[in-house]
């Protein structure tokens, strides 16, 4: 994107720095300059030519209109005066020095003192501003570079392009670290919490299966009472061998006694693998809650991004994207009931068309031009309603070549009428049908 297209091609003269103020600017030959405003959420670049303001990157701040090259400059009376008056309201009177200057003061005791040992702690600050030394500093566990000292010190350097590029690595390594140990902290606490919620589980099934024993006990009871139970029966009430109550056991009534017996043994069979099953899980359940607390202690002593990798690198925290998870080749409209799908780009189409269609679909496109598949889904024992396919391919039409002409021919067709030949471009089809509307070009 070619902006301010005035400058394209001219030569920078000179960059100004303007006093007092976080804006500066690249002075350009036949009187043009370009004034960069580094003011937070109010940031600007303005384009000037003989101090007359030709345009505004962000239209939108209308008061960087009044700015003019002479006025930008920022004066600030340091005299000792002009401190005495404005004791009161520092902050404001020295706009420039930004919030470190003032937490250095007042972790240094500055506002308890006298007039005159503020102003001489003040000249010193100051004075350090003027020569400075630069600190890299330990805060809050992040490096930060500072013209004063204060907290833990890691470095001290003079040189301003030495002390950004040794802070820029040392903070984007810590950040780094910092944010990835946090993500693995985060992804293992889940992952702890869902073994704990499948051993809990699986716990409680246990204890139903152990005390479920009525599949042994009722074919035992069948077994030792065939010459009691009557042919057909759906039930019979057999005495328990354990306790002498009446058991009432179930029956298939075009089942022999003896097969509803092998039904309930091997229920009861199925039962013992279920629990063979549940208990082998459950081992490894526990194994693998141990193996992740175990790596969360490990990464809590981690020093280095090195380390935390090679612990974490087995631990496969990024999922693989299932194919229901990517999003749809498609967007999608609703109209009247009817959802129709219009194709993203070239491959999208293909996929919408090969994949996501079904032959009763209703398959449009923009007459002799490229441009988006579009589909409308068929509802069962439904014919498209008129204004459905009208409004379909108005979509089409607006999504084609055609976009722009007043009215578009419109191809439709059951999707069973429209194939793919084998080496086709992507989004190239072959329409063996096809009736034709002529519409709007609409989104």
């Amino acid at each position: 994107v070619d902006l301010f297209q005035e400058t394209i091609g001219l030569q920078v003269q000179s960059v100004r720095q303007f006093k007092n103020d976080r804006s500066f600017a690249l002075v350009l030959n036949e009187g043009y300059a370009l004034v960069f405003k580094m003011h937070g959420n109010k940031a600007n670049v303005i384009l000037f030519h003989e101090d007359a303001i030709r345009r505004l990157f962000k239209s939108k701040l209308k008061r960087d209109l009044s700015h003019s090259l002479h006025t930008l400059d920022r004066e600030i009376d340091w005299s000792f005066e002009q401190f005495e008056n404005h004791q009161h309201d520092l902050k404001k009177q020295y706009f420039t020095l930004g919030e470190v200057v003032w937490q250095h003061l007042e972790e240094n005791n500055f506002y308890n003192k006298s007039i005159h040992d503020k102003w001489n702690q003040f000249q010193q600050v100051i004075q350090k501003l003027e020569d400075p030394t630069i600190y890299i500093m330990d805060r809050h566990g992040l490096p930060q570079l500072s013209l004063l000292p204060g907290g833990h010190i890691i470095q001290t350097l003079t040189d301003p392009i030495e002390a950004v590029n040794t802070f820029a690595s040392r903070y984007n390594a810590l950040s780094a670290f910092k944010n990835e140990m946090e993500k693995a902290g985060t992804w293992l606490q889940a992952k702890i919490a869902n073994t704990k919620s499948y051993i809990d589980k699986t716990n409680q099934k246990l204890q139903e299966i152990k005390q479920d024993i009525h599949y042994k006990l009722w074919a035992d009871l069948i077994m030792a009472n065939l010459h009691a139970i009557p042919t057909g029966a759906s039930s019979v009430s057999l005495q328990n061998f354990y306790n002498g109550q009446d058991e009432d056991v179930k029956l298939k009534a075009d089942l022999t006694p003896q097969k509803n017996a092998a039904l309930y043994y091997k229920k009861s069979k199925n039962q013992s693998i279920q629990l063979e099953f549940l208990e082998q899980s459950l081992k490894n359940k526990k194994e693998e809650q141990q193996r992740f607390t175990d790596i969360v202690d490990q990464i809590n002593d981690t020093k280095d991004i090195k380390t935390l990798r090679l612990l974490t690198k087995d631990l496969q925290m990024t999922p693989v994207q299932s194919e229901e998870t990517k999003p749809n080749p498609f967007h999608e409209f609703e109209y009247k009931g009817y959802r129709i799908w219009v194709g993203k780009n070239a491959i999208s189409n293909d996929q919408l068309t090969l994949k996501f269609t079904y032959k009763e679909d209703l398959w449009l496109h923009a007459k002799d031009v490229s441009g988006s598949h579009v589909v409308i889904k068929y509802q069962s024992g439904k014919i498209f309603p008129k204004d459905v396919i009208e409004r379909a391919a108005q979509l089409a039409a607006y999504n084609s070549k055609r976009k722009t002409e007043s009215l578009c021919p419109v191809i439709y067709t059951p999707k069973k009428f429209v194939r793919k030949r084998k080496g086709d471009p992507a989004g190239a089809v072959v329409v063996e049908k096809e009736n034709v509307i002529m519409v709007e070009p609409i989104l």
